[in-house]
């Protein structure tokens, strides 16, 4: 099982911390991604990592340098730092888990979906 938190409603240029805690497995052996979806919009993916011994991140272009997704083992769970944030972020925020950890972009190579939790940026 996986559950988001952390969303909420922040002013441009504000900062969210989004927080996706597993249960029943262990997230280090799966890749995590994040996805966000606006209101009338496909799923996109925003991130993802995985660990190869090191960990190993990718970033969707438009949050590069602004979003940042790591992991803690002890707790299992996955973060997405998310700064100078813009209105163009607001949507609901998923984390999936992708047992094959294949670091894919596309939504339907996860298999476990979290609920979800909304980011609201205001201007």
């Amino acid at each position: 099982q996986l559950v988001e938190s952390g969303g909420g409603t922040v002013q441009a240029g504000g900062s969210l911390r989004l927080s996706c805690a597993a249960s029943g497995f262990s997230l280090d052996d799966y890749t995590i991604g994040w996805f966000r979806q606006a209101p009338g919009k496909e799923r996109d993916w925003v991130s993802c990592t995985g660990s190869r011994g090191v960990d190993i991140t990718y970033y969707e272009d438009s949050v590069k340098g602004r979003f940042t997704i790591s992991s803690d083992s002890a707790t299992n769970t996955v973060y997405l730092q998310m700064d100078n944030l813009e209105s163009g972020d607001t949507a609901i925020y998923y984390c999936a888990a992708d047992g094959h950890r294949r670091w894919s972009i596309r939504a339907e190579q996860y298999d476990d979906w979290g609920r979800g939790t909304q980011v609201t940026v205001s201007s």
